[in-house]
């Protein structure tokens, strides 16, 4: 095993934040963790004191990463790992989803994570070391009909994620975009927002989508300590992917993605060639 590492992930009340804090906590290392209440945060500075750092921290509240950033690099000590795992699933067709319910996505999943990275980078960056991890999602390569906000915020993440990838390179800094596929979290439960259905147009197609979603939480096929297993594994690695698919799920999908994108590719590529000047 690695020398202990300083963890720092948003969102460890549940999910994939909590089976990473929990097994990096096995293994030896520490961890700071966002949560949204005190109750939440005084059990998990209980799962291993003096090593388990609850914060109380909306991701949505932008202003005030700086100064947490600050604290804990000053009080606990520099970070070596970077985890922006706080997020949510909403579901709803894009038709009948309202607008106010995109942003305050994006404002969960994309810009939350864009303020924690811009909080820490430069500390990163003065020692050149550090790894930041983003989970998006398969949905950050793959689509399926009503999570469209959700999928749209995973990508805009993943693009985000690689883009750091290459930028942060120089410095020695690692990033790496986390796409799990079907795992049996919350997302599907508890913590996903579902918008109302008003259209009855989309009964048909939309209508057995949403059941089925609803009838699998819980019993998806990944299970989210395997993954926190995986993850862990990175942060050992010379050199880190810049994206890692969990799940057999994630990889079959984004496999038949490429086969059809490379399909479209070759039967426009005439079209797609004529507009050179």
């Amino acid at each position: 095993m690695s020398h202990s590492k300083l963890f720092f992930i948003t969102g460890v009340s549940s999910g994939f934040g909590r089976a990473l804090a929990e097994e990096a906590l096995k293994a030896g290392h520490r961890v700071a963790g966002t949560l949204r209440n005190q109750q939440a945060k005084e059990e998990f500075d209980t799962i291993a004191p003096g090593r388990s750092f609850g914060h109380i921290h909306d991701v949505t509240d932008f202003a005030g990463i700086s100064a947490l950033a600050e604290a804990i690099e000053s009080e606990t000590g520099p970070v070596d790992i970077l985890v922006n795992n706080a997020g949510y699933g909403h579901e709803g067709i894009m038709e009948e989803s309202p607008l106010s319910e995109a942003l305050h996505q994006f404002d969960v999943n994309v810009f939350g994570a864009v303020a924690v990275i811009k909080a820490f980078l430069p500390y990163f960056r003065a020692r050149r070391r550090g790894h930041i991890l983003n989970i998006t999602s398969m949905g950050g390569f793959i689509t399926m009909p009503g999570i469209s906000y959700y999928c749209g915020s995973k990508f805009a993440l993943q693009g985000i994620s690689e883009t750091l990838t290459k930028e942060l390179k120089p410095f020695n800094i690692a990033v790496t975009a986390i796409q799990p596929g079907s795992f049996r979290t919350d997302w599907a439960g508890r913590s996903m927002v579902r918008s109302p259905r008003n259209i009855p147009d989309y009964d048909d197609t939309f209508g057995p989508i949403r059941d089925t979603r609803e009838k699998r939480s819980g019993h998806q096929p990944g299970d989210p300590l395997k993954a926190a297993a995986a993850i862990l594994s990175l942060i050992d690695s010379p050199a880190p992917p810049a994206s890692l698919l969990l799940g057999s799920d994630a990889v079959t999908y984004v496999r038949e993605k490429l086969l059809q994108m490379n399909a479209d590719i070759d039967a426009w590529e005439t079209l797609s060639r004529s507009t050179d000047g």
